[in-house]
């Protein structure tokens, strides 16, 4: 699950903060199916309309997810994906940075174990124009993204955005955008998104960026 589509159902840990709140509005407004929210501290509780469950597991059980997304930061970040990967989730975007080193190999261990993709970390998430966004690209803005056929990959969320812009601006949209993320160890590599979009039938081409 490497290219976001309308029915995947997202889960956002830390949904509560600024952050989290912030995007999780964007999300919804765009198409995407955010089910609920993780925060351990306001379990039960209601959260711009969504439930918030102490664990991904109790999200998984009550409000059925295939993707999470972690606004959280790099000390519990470790503990927040290892969640969301026991609960099953089908993939799993690490918005964090600075993870410690250890803690990103045995996410990515976990990960390959569970059968969890792994978009990350220090990735701006992925977009799918016309369908939805996971993360903190700006999937809500019509003047960087709009349907097309041309599939983005990229390490900086920065400059694919410029790039999708450009392509905007040029009449030609987009299909799909992966940020694989910037990180040292990252999860879901150049080639693995390549092979997505050579596998989807509403790619023609691709663009890769670096940072």
């Amino acid at each position: 699950m490497i290219i976001h589509r309308r029915e995947h159902r997202v889960l956002v840990q830390g949904l509560t903060g600024k952050q989290g709140s912030f995007w999780a509005e964007k999300m919804i407004a765009c198409g995407t199916q955010v089910v609920g929210g993780v925060n351990p501290k306001r379990a039960g509780e209601t959260h711009n309309g969504l439930p918030v469950f102490a664990t991904a597991k109790a999200a998984m059980a009550a409000a059925p997810f295939d993707t999470a997304v972690m606004f959280i930061p790099p000390a519990m970040a470790k503990d927040a994906a290892l969640d969301a990967i026991e609960a099953c989730a089908k993939s799993l975007v690490i918005l964090t940075e600075h993870i410690p080193a250890r803690d990103v190999m045995l996410i990515h261990a976990a990960g390959r174990a569970h059968g969890t993709r792994i978009i990350g970390p220090n990735t701006a998430g992925t977009v799918t124009p016309g369908e939805g966004f996971v993360g903190i690209m700006p999937g809500h803005n019509t003047n960087v993204f709009r349907p097309g056929r041309i599939g983005v990959v990229s390490r900086s969320g920065s400059l694919g955005t410029l790039v999708c812009l450009n392509l905007t601006r040029a009449g030609l949209g987009q299909s799909a955008f992966v940020g694989i993320g910037g990180d040292p160890m990252i999860g879901t590599t150049t080639r693995d998104a390549l092979e997505a979009l050579d596998n989807d039938a509403r790619t023609d081409a691709g663009v890769l960026v670096g940072e």
